[in-house]
Protein backbone atom coordinates (compact mmCIF):
# COMPACT_ATOMS: atom_id res chain seq x y z
CA UNK A 1 0.00 0.00 0.00
CA UNK A 2 1.53 3.67 -1.11
CA UNK A 3 2.79 6.13 2.08
CA UNK A 4 0.03 8.51 0.44
CA UNK A 5 -2.69 6.48 1.81
CA UNK A 6 -1.50 6.91 5.23
CA UNK A 7 -3.19 8.83 7.38
CA UNK A 8 -0.04 10.08 9.40
CA UNK A 9 2.36 10.64 6.18
CA UNK A 10 5.43 8.58 5.16
CA UNK A 11 6.75 8.15 9.11
CA UNK A 12 3.26 6.67 10.18
CA UNK A 13 0.15 7.83 11.80
CA UNK A 14 -0.01 11.15 13.49
CA UNK A 15 1.66 14.87 13.65
CA UNK A 16 4.97 13.13 13.32
CA UNK A 17 7.99 14.35 11.63
CA UNK A 18 11.60 12.38 10.69
CA UNK A 19 12.49 12.97 14.36
CA UNK A 20 9.25 12.15 16.16
CA UNK A 21 6.53 14.13 17.20
CA UNK A 22 6.90 17.94 17.22
CA UNK A 23 6.85 20.59 19.65
CA UNK A 24 2.95 20.17 21.37
CA UNK A 25 1.90 23.15 23.46
CA UNK A 26 1.37 23.00 26.87
CA UNK A 27 -0.95 25.46 29.50
CA UNK A 28 -4.20 27.53 28.37
CA UNK A 29 -4.35 28.86 25.04
CA UNK A 30 -3.82 32.51 24.34
CA UNK A 31 -6.61 34.63 24.16
CA UNK A 32 -8.28 35.54 20.27
CA UNK A 33 -7.46 39.04 19.67
CA UNK A 34 -11.20 39.05 18.59
CA UNK A 35 -12.51 38.37 22.11
CA UNK A 36 -10.27 40.65 23.44
CA UNK A 37 -11.84 43.53 21.21
CA UNK A 38 -15.35 42.20 22.50
CA UNK A 39 -14.42 42.37 26.09
CA UNK A 40 -12.93 45.79 25.77
CA UNK A 41 -15.74 47.19 24.01
CA UNK A 42 -18.48 45.47 26.67
CA UNK A 43 -16.01 47.11 29.74
CA UNK A 44 -16.79 50.94 27.72
CA UNK A 45 -20.40 49.77 27.26
CA UNK A 46 -20.62 49.65 31.18
CA UNK A 47 -18.65 53.21 31.80
CA UNK A 48 -20.82 54.71 29.11
CA UNK A 49 -24.50 53.49 29.66
CA UNK A 50 -25.06 55.40 26.09
CA UNK A 51 -21.76 53.65 24.40
CA UNK A 52 -20.17 55.45 21.91
CA UNK A 53 -22.62 57.25 19.79
CA UNK A 54 -24.48 59.02 22.68
CA UNK A 55 -23.19 62.49 24.07
CA UNK A 56 -21.63 61.45 27.10
CA UNK A 57 -19.35 58.74 24.97
CA UNK A 58 -18.53 61.88 22.67
CA UNK A 59 -17.57 64.19 25.43
CA UNK A 60 -15.32 61.31 27.36
CA UNK A 61 -13.57 60.81 23.76
CA UNK A 62 -12.96 64.54 22.82
CA UNK A 63 -11.53 65.11 26.58
CA UNK A 64 -9.34 62.52 26.43
CA UNK A 65 -8.02 63.44 22.99
CA UNK A 66 -7.43 67.08 24.41
CA UNK A 67 -5.38 65.50 27.05
CA UNK A 68 -3.45 63.56 25.64
CA UNK A 69 -2.62 66.19 23.14
CA UNK A 70 -1.74 68.45 26.08
CA UNK A 71 0.64 66.18 27.61
CA UNK A 72 2.68 65.66 23.91
CA UNK A 73 4.13 69.13 24.97
CA UNK A 74 6.18 67.76 27.67
CA UNK A 75 10.04 67.33 26.28
CA UNK A 76 13.76 66.80 28.27
CA UNK A 77 16.60 68.50 27.27
CA UNK A 78 20.24 66.79 27.58
CA UNK A 79 22.64 68.04 29.47
CA UNK A 80 24.86 69.09 26.62
CA UNK A 81 21.90 70.54 24.51
CA UNK A 82 19.72 73.71 24.52
CA UNK A 83 16.22 73.36 23.45
CA UNK A 84 14.99 76.11 20.61
CA UNK A 85 11.50 76.44 21.08
CA UNK A 86 9.52 77.59 17.34
CA UNK A 87 5.76 78.77 17.19
CA UNK A 88 4.51 77.85 14.06
CA UNK A 89 8.43 77.75 12.50
CA UNK A 90 9.13 81.06 14.09
CA UNK A 91 12.19 81.28 16.97
CA UNK A 92 10.46 82.55 20.17
CA UNK A 93 12.90 81.43 22.31
CA UNK A 94 15.35 79.11 24.20
CA UNK A 95 15.09 76.36 27.06
CA UNK A 96 17.45 74.95 29.38
CA UNK A 97 18.58 71.71 30.39
CA UNK A 98 16.00 69.38 31.97
CA UNK A 99 12.30 68.62 31.74
CA UNK A 100 10.66 71.60 29.96
CA UNK A 101 6.78 71.99 28.53
CA UNK A 102 5.57 74.08 25.37
CA UNK A 103 2.51 74.24 23.29
CA UNK A 104 1.53 70.55 21.75
CA UNK A 105 2.02 70.58 17.88
CA UNK A 106 1.66 71.68 15.90
CA UNK A 107 1.38 75.06 17.53
CA UNK A 108 5.28 74.61 19.06
CA UNK A 109 7.79 72.27 18.21
CA UNK A 110 11.24 72.09 19.47
CA UNK A 111 14.76 71.35 18.13
CA UNK A 112 17.70 70.65 20.71
CA UNK A 113 21.04 70.81 19.22
CA UNK A 114 23.93 69.89 21.33
CA UNK A 115 26.06 73.43 22.68
CA UNK A 116 28.78 71.49 24.63
CA UNK A 117 30.30 69.24 22.27
CA UNK A 118 33.95 70.08 20.91
CA UNK A 119 34.08 69.81 16.92
CA UNK A 120 37.34 69.54 15.12
CA UNK A 121 37.80 70.26 11.80
CA UNK A 122 41.40 69.30 10.35
CA UNK A 123 42.49 71.41 6.53
CA UNK A 124 45.67 70.38 4.86
CA UNK A 125 45.37 66.92 6.10
CA UNK A 126 42.77 63.98 5.62
CA UNK A 127 42.76 60.70 8.04
CA UNK A 128 42.24 57.41 6.01
CA UNK A 129 41.84 53.85 7.09
CA UNK A 130 44.80 51.56 5.98
CA UNK A 131 44.48 47.78 5.74
CA UNK A 132 47.83 47.16 6.92
CA UNK A 133 49.31 50.34 9.04
CA UNK A 134 45.14 51.07 10.55
CA UNK A 135 44.85 55.51 10.14
CA UNK A 136 46.77 57.28 7.97
CA UNK A 137 47.46 60.57 7.19
CA UNK A 138 47.52 62.16 3.91
CA UNK A 139 48.39 65.57 2.88
CA UNK A 140 45.92 67.82 0.77
CA UNK A 141 48.26 70.23 -0.78
CA UNK A 142 45.66 71.98 -3.02
CA UNK A 143 44.37 73.18 1.11
CA UNK A 144 48.45 73.52 2.26
CA UNK A 145 49.97 75.34 0.20
CA UNK A 146 50.01 78.84 0.97
CA UNK A 147 52.01 82.26 -0.81
CA UNK A 148 53.60 84.17 1.96
CA UNK A 149 54.45 87.58 2.27
CA UNK A 150 57.96 87.56 1.00
CA UNK A 151 56.70 85.59 -1.84
CA UNK A 152 57.63 82.00 -0.77
CA UNK A 153 55.50 79.10 -0.33
CA UNK A 154 54.57 77.24 2.52
CA UNK A 155 53.48 73.76 3.55
CA UNK A 156 50.74 74.95 6.84
CA UNK A 157 48.72 71.80 8.39
CA UNK A 158 46.70 72.84 11.02
CA UNK A 159 43.13 71.96 12.89
CA UNK A 160 40.25 74.32 13.67
CA UNK A 161 38.28 73.31 17.21
CA UNK A 162 34.76 75.12 17.14
CA UNK A 163 31.58 74.51 19.45
CA UNK A 164 27.43 76.12 18.86
CA UNK A 165 27.33 79.38 20.30
CA UNK A 166 24.62 78.62 23.34
CA UNK A 167 21.95 81.22 22.59
CA UNK A 168 21.14 83.61 26.21
CA UNK A 169 18.03 81.80 27.81
CA UNK A 170 15.01 84.28 26.64
CA UNK A 171 17.16 86.19 24.67
CA UNK A 172 15.68 87.27 21.31
CA UNK A 173 18.78 88.81 20.21
CA UNK A 174 21.85 86.69 21.23
CA UNK A 175 20.06 83.15 19.54
CA UNK A 176 23.42 81.69 18.64
CA UNK A 177 21.72 77.97 18.56
CA UNK A 178 19.08 78.88 16.84
CA UNK A 179 21.50 81.37 14.12
CA UNK A 180 23.33 77.74 14.00
CA UNK A 181 19.98 76.06 13.06
CA UNK A 182 18.51 78.37 10.19
CA UNK A 183 21.61 80.44 9.00
CA UNK A 184 23.91 77.44 8.43
CA UNK A 185 22.97 74.62 5.54
CA UNK A 186 26.57 73.09 5.80
CA UNK A 187 28.57 74.22 8.90
CA UNK A 188 31.44 72.07 8.46
CA UNK A 189 31.96 73.07 4.77
CA UNK A 190 30.94 77.07 6.20
CA UNK A 191 34.00 76.63 8.72
CA UNK A 192 36.54 74.98 6.49
CA UNK A 193 36.43 77.74 3.52
CA UNK A 194 36.47 80.57 6.46
CA UNK A 195 39.21 78.37 8.32
CA UNK A 196 41.50 78.50 4.71
CA UNK A 197 40.58 82.19 3.71
CA UNK A 198 41.78 83.37 7.26
CA UNK A 199 44.90 81.56 7.16
CA UNK A 200 45.80 82.68 3.40
CA UNK A 201 45.38 85.87 4.71
CA UNK A 202 47.73 85.86 7.69
CA UNK A 203 50.30 83.85 6.07
CA UNK A 204 49.78 86.42 3.10
CA UNK A 205 50.84 89.10 5.12
CA UNK A 206 54.07 87.66 6.97
CA UNK A 207 57.01 86.43 5.99
CA UNK A 208 58.54 82.91 5.71
CA UNK A 209 61.12 83.48 8.47
CA UNK A 210 58.97 83.94 11.41
CA UNK A 211 56.40 81.35 10.03
CA UNK A 212 58.77 78.49 11.08
CA UNK A 213 60.26 79.63 13.89
CA UNK A 214 58.82 81.71 16.58
CA UNK A 215 55.39 83.60 15.44
CA UNK A 216 53.31 80.07 15.49
CA UNK A 217 51.31 81.22 18.50
CA UNK A 218 50.54 84.53 17.04
CA UNK A 219 49.62 83.25 13.72
CA UNK A 220 47.04 80.90 15.43
CA UNK A 221 45.61 83.88 17.62
CA UNK A 222 45.08 85.97 14.14
CA UNK A 223 43.55 83.26 12.14
CA UNK A 224 41.14 82.53 15.32
CA UNK A 225 40.17 86.41 15.69
CA UNK A 226 39.61 86.72 12.31
CA UNK A 227 37.50 83.42 11.33
CA UNK A 228 35.28 84.58 14.69
CA UNK A 229 34.70 88.39 13.36
CA UNK A 230 33.32 86.29 9.89
CA UNK A 231 31.09 83.93 11.23
CA UNK A 232 30.01 86.26 13.45
CA UNK A 233 29.44 88.63 9.85
CA UNK A 234 27.15 85.64 8.83
CA UNK A 235 25.53 85.12 12.11
CA UNK A 236 26.23 81.37 12.02
CA UNK A 237 25.68 80.72 15.62
CA UNK A 238 29.50 79.11 15.82
CA UNK A 239 32.41 79.97 18.25
CA UNK A 240 35.50 79.15 17.26
CA UNK A 241 37.91 77.70 20.71
CA UNK A 242 41.71 77.21 18.97
CA UNK A 243 43.39 76.67 15.95
CA UNK A 244 45.97 74.78 16.03
CA UNK A 245 49.09 74.74 13.38
CA UNK A 246 50.05 71.34 12.79
CA UNK A 247 52.44 71.26 10.55
CA UNK A 248 54.97 74.36 8.98
CA UNK A 249 57.44 73.54 6.54
CA UNK A 250 58.59 74.26 2.94
CA UNK A 251 56.97 72.32 0.04
CA UNK A 252 58.69 68.74 -0.14
CA UNK A 253 60.68 69.12 -2.82
CA UNK A 254 62.58 72.69 -1.70
CA UNK A 255 62.77 71.03 1.88
CA UNK A 256 66.54 70.30 1.56
CA UNK A 257 67.64 73.44 0.08
CA UNK A 258 66.00 75.42 2.85
CA UNK A 259 67.30 73.52 5.41
CA UNK A 260 70.57 74.14 4.08
CA UNK A 261 69.62 77.82 3.93
CA UNK A 262 68.40 77.78 7.48
CA UNK A 263 71.41 75.62 8.47
CA UNK A 264 73.76 78.45 6.89
CA UNK A 265 71.56 81.27 8.48
CA UNK A 266 72.13 79.48 12.05
CA UNK A 267 75.83 79.32 11.31
CA UNK A 268 75.72 83.51 10.57
CA UNK A 269 74.07 84.15 13.65
CA UNK A 270 76.19 82.09 15.64
CA UNK A 271 78.99 83.90 14.14
CA UNK A 272 77.42 87.42 15.04
CA UNK A 273 77.33 86.42 18.66
CA UNK A 274 80.45 85.02 19.20
CA UNK A 275 81.99 88.64 17.45
CA UNK A 276 79.22 90.11 19.83
CA UNK A 277 80.25 88.10 22.87
CA UNK A 278 84.31 89.14 21.75
CA UNK A 279 83.53 93.04 21.32
CA UNK A 280 81.68 92.79 24.98
CA UNK A 281 84.86 91.29 26.50
CA UNK A 282 87.36 92.94 24.41
CA UNK A 283 85.97 96.52 24.74
CA UNK A 284 85.52 96.58 28.56
CA UNK A 285 88.93 95.34 28.88
CA UNK A 286 90.79 98.49 26.53
CA UNK A 287 88.41 100.68 28.92
CA UNK A 288 89.58 99.16 31.67
CA UNK A 289 92.96 99.26 30.54
CA UNK A 290 92.62 103.09 29.64
CA UNK A 291 91.48 104.37 32.85
CA UNK A 292 94.31 102.63 34.59
CA UNK A 293 96.90 104.38 32.60
CA UNK A 294 94.77 107.50 32.82
CA UNK A 295 94.82 107.73 36.49
CA UNK A 296 98.13 106.30 36.79
CA UNK A 297 99.71 109.48 34.41
CA UNK A 298 97.00 111.59 36.15
CA UNK A 299 98.97 110.34 39.84
CA UNK A 300 102.54 110.76 38.24
CA UNK A 301 101.75 113.87 37.14
CA UNK A 302 100.75 115.09 40.56
CA UNK A 303 103.40 113.18 42.06
CA UNK A 304 105.98 114.93 40.06
CA UNK A 305 104.68 118.82 40.38
CA UNK A 306 104.49 117.77 44.70
CA UNK A 307 108.07 117.02 44.26
CA UNK A 308 109.27 119.76 42.21
CA UNK A 309 107.80 122.32 44.47
CA UNK A 310 109.15 120.53 47.59
CA UNK A 311 112.68 120.58 45.99
CA UNK A 312 112.28 124.21 45.02
CA UNK A 313 110.55 125.27 48.63
CA UNK A 314 114.01 123.12 49.87
CA UNK A 315 116.35 124.92 47.75
CA UNK A 316 114.64 128.15 48.65
CA UNK A 317 114.92 127.75 52.66
CA UNK A 318 118.72 126.76 51.72
CA UNK A 319 119.37 129.75 49.66
CA UNK A 320 118.42 131.60 52.68
CA UNK A 321 120.38 129.82 55.11
CA UNK A 322 123.12 130.07 52.45
CA UNK A 323 122.65 134.26 51.88
CA UNK A 324 123.00 134.51 55.62
CA UNK A 325 126.13 132.29 56.15
CA UNK A 326 128.02 131.46 52.74
CA UNK A 327 130.94 130.02 54.39
CA UNK A 328 129.24 127.73 57.06
CA UNK A 329 126.36 126.56 54.77
CA UNK A 330 129.19 125.79 52.00
CA UNK A 331 130.91 123.60 54.54
CA UNK A 332 128.05 121.78 55.52
CA UNK A 333 126.27 120.90 52.36
CA UNK A 334 130.10 119.42 51.56
CA UNK A 335 130.02 116.82 54.55
CA UNK A 336 126.69 116.18 54.02
CA UNK A 337 127.39 115.16 50.35
CA UNK A 338 130.30 113.55 51.13
CA UNK A 339 128.38 111.69 53.96
CA UNK A 340 126.13 110.39 51.59
CA UNK A 341 128.65 109.35 49.32
CA UNK A 342 131.04 107.80 51.48
CA UNK A 343 128.34 106.30 54.27
CA UNK A 344 127.90 102.88 52.21
CA UNK A 345 131.35 102.47 51.48
CA UNK A 346 135.04 100.63 52.40
CA UNK A 347 136.96 103.70 52.79
CA UNK A 348 141.33 103.67 53.47
CA UNK A 349 142.13 106.61 55.08
CA UNK A 350 145.47 108.11 53.84
CA UNK A 351 147.41 111.05 56.07
CA UNK A 352 150.00 112.55 53.69
CA UNK A 353 151.64 114.13 56.50
CA UNK A 354 152.42 110.78 58.55
CA UNK A 355 156.55 109.95 58.21
CA UNK A 356 157.71 106.76 58.05
CA UNK A 357 154.76 105.15 56.60
CA UNK A 358 152.74 104.82 53.44
CA UNK A 359 149.88 107.47 54.85
CA UNK A 360 147.54 104.70 55.72
CA UNK A 361 145.92 105.40 58.78
CA UNK A 362 144.23 102.58 60.86
CA UNK A 363 140.97 103.17 62.56
CA UNK A 364 138.41 100.72 64.16
CA UNK A 365 135.20 100.73 62.77
CA UNK A 366 132.33 100.56 66.13
CA UNK A 367 129.06 99.23 65.26
CA UNK A 368 125.56 100.50 67.27
CA UNK A 369 126.20 100.35 71.07
CA UNK A 370 123.29 99.80 72.80
CA UNK A 371 120.78 99.60 70.69
CA UNK A 372 121.04 103.32 69.06
CA UNK A 373 122.65 103.80 65.42
CA UNK A 374 126.01 105.03 66.17
CA UNK A 375 126.77 108.83 64.42
CA UNK A 376 129.56 108.33 62.38
CA UNK A 377 132.96 110.32 63.24
CA UNK A 378 134.54 112.69 60.86
CA UNK A 379 137.35 110.98 59.76
CA UNK A 380 140.43 112.04 60.72
CA UNK A 381 143.06 113.44 57.97
CA UNK A 382 140.93 113.27 55.20
CA UNK A 383 141.65 115.86 52.72
CA UNK A 384 139.06 117.99 51.18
Amino acid sequence: MSWKNQSGGPWGGGPRGPWGTGPQSSGPNSPDLEELIRRGQERLRTAMPGGFGSGKGIVVVVVLAIVVWLLSGFYRVQPDEQGVVLRFGKFVGTTNPGLNYHLPYPIETVLTPQVTRVNRIDIGIRTGDDPRRGAAMRDVSEESLMLTGDENIVDVDFAVFWMVKPAAPGSTEDIGAADFLFNVQNPEGTIKAVAESAMREVVGRTNIQPILTGARQNIETAVQELMQATLNSYKSGIQVTQVQLQKVDPPSQVIDAFRDVQAARADAERLQNEAQAYANRVVPEARGDAARITQGAEGYKERAIIEARGQASRFLSVLTQYQKAPEVTRQRLYLETMERVFGGMDKIIIDPAASGTSGVVPYLPLGPIGGRPATPAPAQGAVK
